[in-house]
Parts: C-alpha cells; sequence; structure tokens
C-alpha cells in the first residue's frame, strides 16, 4: 500500500486553517466596529434603559415644578386683581375659622352666620349690625347669637373672637 502524500496532508490543512481565519474574520465583521458598534439585550436592559428613563423622570419632575410655579403664580395674580389678598369676597359664603382673640375688619355689605363659638362685635357708632334672623339691630360691645344672619351697613365694623369661632361669611373682610 501506498502511503499518502504529505503534501495533500498539508494543503487540506492550510485549507481547513484558511477557513478557519475567514470564518472567524466574517464573525468579528458582524460584530461591529468603533464607528458601528455591536448592541446587547443585556447592554440596552441594563445601562442603556435606565439612564433614558432617568432623563424622562427628571426632565417631567422638572417641568411639573414649572407647570405648578406658573399655576400658583396665576392664582395669586388674580387674587391681587381681585381685591382678595388676605382678606375675603365672595358671592357665596365661605366658612372662616378664628381663634380666640382674632379681629374680623368687616366691609359694607359683607354678611356673617356665627356657626361655632362666640364672638363681640363693636363700632363707633350705633347700630353696630343689623340682625337679619330677627328684623333687629346689634350695638357696640354686643355678642352675636349662634344660627343669626348679620349685616355690615356702615364701614368700620369689627368682630373679636371670645373664643373659637367659625362663621360663614359673604362679602368683603379682613383677619388681623
Amino acid at each position: 500500500m501506498k502511503k499518502p502524500d504529505k503534501r495533500w496532508t498539508i494543503r487540506l490543512g492550510a485549507l481547513a486553517l484558511s477557513a478557519v481565519l475567514l470564518g472567524t474574520g466574517a464573525a468579528l465583521a458582524a460584530g461591529g466596529d468603533q464607528s458601528d458598534p455591536l448592541v446587547t439585550l443585556s447592554y440596552l436592559n441594563q445601562t442603556a434603559l435606565p439612564q433614558i428613563i432617568k432623563q424622562v423622570e427628571d426632565k417631567t419632575a422638572a417641568k411639573q415644578k414649572e407647570l405648578e410655579q406658573n399655576l400658583t403664580d396665576q392664582i395669586n395674580q388674580y387674587k391681587q386683581q381681585a381685591g382678595q389678598g388676605t382678606s375675603g369676597g365672595s358671592a357665596s359664603y365661605t366658612l372662616v375659622s378664628m381663634t380666640k382673640g382674632q379681629v374680623m375688619s368687616l366691609g359694607v355689605g359683607c354678611e356673617l352666620l356665627l356657626r361655632v363659638g362666640s364672638a363681640t362685635v363693636k363700632a363707633n357708632t350705633s347700630p353696630a349690625l343689623i340682625d337679619l334672623s330677627s328684623g333687629g339691630t346689634v350695638g357696640s360691645g354686643t355678642s352675636l347669637t349662634k344660627n343669626h344672619l348679620y349685616m355690615a351697613t356702615i364701614a368700620d365694623r369689627t368682630l373679636t373672637a371670645s373664643a373659637d369661632a367659625k362663621l360663614l361669611v359673604r362679602g368683603s373682610y379682613s383677619i388681623a
């Protein structure tokens, strides 16, 4: 029997080595390079996606703060234009809480109804208030009766809380 020629073995080995090198080169070329890298799913899930979510959350929070500030500014501007500031004035009744010793200045036409607590009216002239419930008047230094509707018909009328009080108020007033 004849021995196989060593040249064919060397040629076959060289061909196999060339095929392996070409396959490796093709795989490396498909993997990307500096200008066009290959991105893996784990990179997207662990690095890129959390960074994008954080950027979106930061921008959303900043925009929300800006919108809240704009809304607050517009509300304050509206209150100043309406002349409310720290005082009230409305076509409907507003629940107002006063602590003992607080003083409420009443505007002309202001209506109030004492619901809880006690309060005393003060005025330089008589009558201090009109009691719309009974049809009478209230003099200076008089305590208000609960659930009676009162109206200030003259300027410079004040109401002092003798104890913590809750009132329904309609019209212009300010609390000091």
